[in-house]
Order: structure tokens, then C-alpha cells, then sequence
């Protein structure tokens, strides 16, 4: 099977656009990012596992997480957490997932010196494949610039690829 890459595009200089087209049916990979189950098997870079993964899937419900490296290669990284809170606007099953994403702390309480985004995932059925793509807005172009100066892009590439591999693991 080929490996479906990732592309990226910048809209409005605060927008950042990801679409990649998965080889698994849409209602599976709308059930990645609903179950947590599955969410501890791929979210997050590689050589980053989710010890905490609390998710309320409904309007209003929130999805609290800590991504914790485990890979003594990555150096300063290693043992890091990393937490963040998603608080769910919108869900069409299995078409659309909006949300709020921050980051946060063990506690769920926002951590305001780091940039939120808004973000609208789509899930397209193209024939047993199903597109996805990802919007995440962000308030100001810098914002947009700080999580990419952070490495969000590469982070989120291998969390796809990771993505990629549960689905293979489950289908």
C-alpha cells in the first residue's frame, strides 16, 4: 500500500490547512478521534505515548490528555508531558468534529501564554478511502507561528503516519 502524504497550505497568514486521504472506511477513522482506546494507540509524535487520555465525545464535552516522551534518543524532551485540553463545539457523526484546542495543565486549567486554535476536521468518503482534512485557525499570524516554530507540522505528519499504522492494525 502506498503511503498517502500529508499536505499543508497557510490560508489568511492564520489558517493552517492538512489533508491527507487514509485507505480505511470513513466511520473507522471518525472513530479514531472518538474513541480513547484507539487515541492511546496513535496521538502524538512518535516516540510520545498518552498515559492520560479522559475524553467526554459530545457538545460541550471535553478531551483532556498528556503526551509524555518515552524515546531517550529525543534528549531534552524525554520524560516531558505535555497536556492539553480539546473542548468539543460541533460533532456530525461521521462527517465533522469542530473543536477548541488548548493547552493546558494536569488539571485542565489553560495555559493562556500558549496559543489556542479553532479547528474543524472533515472526514470525506471517497469509495472505502476516506479524506481528511484539518483546519486549525489561530488568532494572529504569530500564533500560527509559534506552534510551527515549536515543530507542530512534523509532529503532526507522524501522528498521521501513526494514525495510518492504527488503521492498518484494525481494519
Amino acid at each position: 500500500m502506498s503511503v498517502h502524504e500529508l499536505s499543508s497550505r497557510v490560508e489568511n497568514d492564520k489558517v493552517l490547512v492538512l489533508e491527507r486521504t487514509f485507505d480505511a472506511p470513513r466511520d473507522l477513522v471518525f472513530k479514531m478521534f472518538k474513541d480513547p482506546e484507539h487515541l492511546k494507540h496513535w496521538w502524538g509524535p512518535r516516540g510520545w505515548e498518552l498515559p492520560v487520555c479522559n475524553v467526554d465525545f459530545r457538545p460541550g464535552g471535553v478531551w483532556h490528555y498528556c503526551m509524555k516522551c518515552v524515546d531517550q534518543n529525543q534528549g531534552d524532551f524525554y520524560g516531558m508531558e505535555a497536556w492539553g485540553k480539546a473542548v468539543y463545539k460541533e460533532i456530525i457523526e461521521p462527517e465533522m468534529i469542530a473543536y477548541t484546542d488548548y493547552f493546558s495543565d494536569a488539571e485542565g486549567n489553560i495555559n493562556d501564554s500558549m496559543p489556542p486554535s479553532e479547528n474543524t476536521l472533515e472526514f470525506i468518503d471517497l469509495d472505502g478511502k476516506t479524506k481528511l482534512i484539518n483546519r486549525s485557525e489561530y488568532v494572529s499570524e504569530g500564533d500560527l507561528k509559534t506552534v510551527m516554530d515549536m515543530g507542530m507540522l512534523q509532529g503532526i505528519t507522524e501522528t498521521w503516519d501513526r494514525l495510518e499504522e492504527r488503521l492498518n492494525e484494525v481494519k
